[in-house]
């Protein structure tokens, strides 16, 4: 079973990057048919999903996000990564990674993170 392990810093300060590592455990980031994400989630709002790179090294963004988002793989460490640019208080989050299979024969399987609190304050 696939396992996810976020890291990176709870607090940034305004205008700085936020940058967040997921670690990949019971599978490989290369492993067919998986895509894999960042998603957050505010205090107060619902899920909001920012960008994946899936298992051939193709990336996509949500729009309202991508001017200042980049997501990243390292295969050898078999882990992924976000930095967020120019963070501001709004983009204080939890902030989870996710793997999402789907061979599109019936296999179908999602699995998340415990997710990490960033917090952007001064």
């Amino acid at each position: 079973q696939v396992q996810l392990q976020e890291s990176g810093p709870g607090l940034v300060k305004p205008s700085q990057t936020l940058s967040l590592t997921c670690t990949v455990s019971g599978g490989s980031i290369t492993a067919d048919y998986y895509r894999w994400s960042w998603i957050r989630q505010a205090p107060g709002k619902g899920l909001e999903w920012m960008a994946a790179i899936s298992y051939d090294g193709e990336t996509v963004y949500n729009p309202a996000l991508k001017s200042r988002t980049s997501v990243s793989r390292d295969t050898s460490k078999n882990e992924f990564s976000l930095e967020l640019s120019s963070v501001t208080p709004e983009d204080t989050a939890v902030y989870f990674c996710n793997a999402f299979e789907d061979d599109g024969m019936g296999t179908v399987n999602d699995y998340w993170g415990q997710g990490t609190q960033v917090t952007v304050s001064s």
